[in-house]
């Protein structure tokens, strides 16, 4: 994809939501400061997609984050995070696409946002946004700026293409407290379609993160590795990364 940029806030120091209430050079960063920053980010995500004429993304490599008691005890916290169910390869409308961004902003969700070959938003480190389109975004980049976000062209450093991609099964020890991967293998000669039809996933899902691999699976699987799966002793996992 061609027309990729970074976006972030260029008038604060702070680049975490945790930081509200800490002394920023010699002021207190307040809620209310935070919030504005957080709407214009998403604002501008949805003014992105009404130029590229797109009302649905999908969502992709979600990461396991469960909301604790105490998280739901925060200032941050609003009901509407525990109604919405955040699944891989999931399509989102765009009142469902805001209340997911604010999630990942606050740190209460871990995913990308993504349209085959036409859009993608993904969260960074430091309160950096990267987005990516098939259009060439003049009104958003305008709108961007106008809020005080700084708008440079730049190539996303979670982008990337399947001739890059790598995929490997990964295992670890079943009864481990911590899953700490012990051994890997990798796969090769596999085609991106065989891994959607036998993972269930869509046609537009490029396959990329990690997967569960359950004994559902293992009669695929186990004709691609040297490997013998044994699920009595193991936790197997598709790791697919560049």
């Amino acid at each position: 994809m061609n027309n990729q940029w970074q976006i972030n806030n260029v008038l604060d120091e702070w680049t975490c939501p945790s930081e509200i209430g800490k002394v920023i050079q010699g002021n207190v960063f307040t809620l209310e400061q935070y919030l504005l920053v957080e709407e214009t980010y998403i604002d501008t995500i949805m003014v992105f997609l009404k130029e590229a004429e797109l009302q649905t993304l999908r969502v992709i490599q979600v990461s396991d984050r469960s909301i604790s008691q105490e998280d739901q005890h925060s200032v941050l916290y609003e009901q509407e995070f525990s109604q919405i169910l955040i699944q891989e390869d999931g399509v989102y409308n765009t009142d469902e696409i805001r209340t997911i961004c604010k999630m990942i902003l606050r740190n209460y969700a871990d995913c990308q946002l993504y349209a085959k070959d036409h859009f993608f938003v993904h969260f960074g480190w430091d309160y950096y946004m990267f987005i990516g389109s098939s259009h060439d975004s003049y009104q958003a980049i305008e709108f961007a700026r106008s809020k005080n976000l700084s708008v440079e062209e730049c190539i996303s450093p979670y982008y990337y293409e399947e001739k890059d991609v790598t995929r490997s099964i990964e295992w670890s020890e079943v009864d481990a407290e911590v899953a700490i991967v012990i051994a890997e293998e990798e796969i090769r000669d596999v085609t991106i379609w065989e891994y959607r039809n036998v993972l269930g996933l869509s046609e537009e899902h490029p396959v990329f993160g990690y997967f569960r691999i359950t004994q559902a699976h293992q009669e695929f699987f186990q004709s691609k590795i040297n490997h013998t799966l044994d699920f009595t002793k193991y936790r197997y996992g598709l790791h697919a990364s560049c």
